[in-house]
């Protein structure tokens, strides 16, 4: 059964600043990767981040990071954030 995708307005308006060849990229690996098995880590594409409460996990596409938390019981993905490499180092830091 696959997991509900819901995406918050943060992450939208982060969508809406990427350019369109990227930003159907990052949709196209957000569905792919997400709606299937979004808890599964990998060496370099999705990781678990430990050190905090949320966001719970990270998968990176390209020069991108999309940060998003896992609820297993409802079967839902919640996309909290979208954003560059650079960005996503000062949100963590702001966590």
């Amino acid at each position: 059964m696959a997991f509900e995708i819901e995406v918050t307005q943060e992450a939208e308006s982060d969508v809406d600043k990427i350019r369109p060849f990227y930003r159907r990229q990052i949709l196209d690996a957000v569905e792919s990767h997400l709606q299937h098995t979004p808890t599964r880590t990998s060496r370099s594409r999705i990781k678990r981040l430990r050190s905090f409460q949320s966001p719970e996990y990270r998968l990176r596409i390209g020069e991108f990071r999309v940060f998003y938390d896992v609820d297993e019981a409802k079967r839902r993905v919640t996309v909290l954030r979208i954003l560059s490499k650079e960005e996503a180092a000062k949100y963590l830091e702001e966590r």
